[in-house]
Parts: structure tokens; sequence; C-alpha cells
């Protein structure tokens, strides 16, 4: 049950229907994409449903296997690497997400990504050719470093679009 159920029943057509549990919102929400357990308590709570209500209603579906941390933190770094973002973001964004520093490592390590390769191609995409501008490099350097990837990838990819520009 909510904490504040609003509507008078007069003519805003919601009288007719029953109310709907912490559950319900919950199955609706996990419909629609995969949500980590913090996620789905913070959206119920906001929703206004009880603490209680909503804690009993994530485990119910976790015991179901509606509701699963892991598969959830795979789906994120799937879709983050398609994104084109770096292991740190990445990372960043489980933890944020109630993922154990653990499972994070290990979804990071499995995720079967050469970061270098990625990162070199989003700096592609969104700047072209090499640059031997400072400048400029500096700038490349940090897109890459707020997407995320390693400091160490970044000054090998700014320093050889410098080397590049050199040659040519």
């Amino acid at each position: 049950m909510r904490k504040s159920d609003k509507g008078t029943g007069k003519g805003d057509g919601k009288a007719d229907r029953p109310t709907r549990t912490a559950y319900d919102k919950a199955l609706g929400l996990l419909a629609r994409r995969e949500h980590s357990r913090r996620e789905l308590k913070q959206k119920l709570e906001r929703g206004g449903f009880a603490r209680e209500e909503t804690t009993a209603a994530v485990e119910r579906l976790g015991d179901q296997g509606y509701q699963d941390d892991r598969r959830f933190a795979e789906a994120l770094v799937r879709s983050r690497v398609g994104q084109g973002y770096g292991p740190a973001r990445i990372r960043a964004e489980l933890r944020s997400q109630g993922i154990g520093d653990a499972a994070v490592r290990e979804l990071i390590e499995s995720a079967g990504v050469d970061w270098h390769d990625l990162a070199a191609n989003q700096l592609r995409r969104r700047y072209g050719g090499p640059s031997a501008d400072p400048a400029e490099r500096a700038r490349r350097a940090q897109f890459l470093l707020r997407r995320g990837f390693a400091a160490a990838t970044v000054r090998v990819l700014t320093h050889a679009d410098a080397e590049d520009a050199d040659d040519d």
C-alpha cells in the first residue's frame, strides 16, 4: 500500500483500478529493463511505497529469479562497452548501483575487451586524424579520461597522435 494514496475517485478513472503493490510496480520496471536491487528499492520508495513493502517485494523478485544483480551488472557492462566507455567509468557506475568490488573486478576482467583499441576507436570517431597541437592533444586526453580510460592508455594514444602528425 502506498503511503499517500491520491485520487478522489471522482471522474479521474482511478477509482475502478486496484491499487498497485510494490511487487507489481517492481515487476513492471523489470519487464522494461534490468535493475539492481538498490535501484529498484530507490524507485519504489520514491514512488511512495513503504520501506518494508519495498524490501519484501525486491526479496521476492530475487527469490523468483526476476531480479538478479549479476545479470544486471553483466548487461550494464555490455551496454557501456558498446557505448565506448572505459573500465574506470564502468567500475564507478557498477559500484554506485551497489555491486560489490569483487564482482566488479571480475566483470571488468571477463568482459574480453581490448581497452586500448576501444579508446583508439573512440578517439578516431570523435576527432578523426592525429594532431600535433599540444592543446588539442590535451583536449583529446581529457575526453578519454572522462570516458573512463586509464591514464597510461590515454598517454600512449595522445602521444601516438603527436608522432603520427609529425610524420605527415
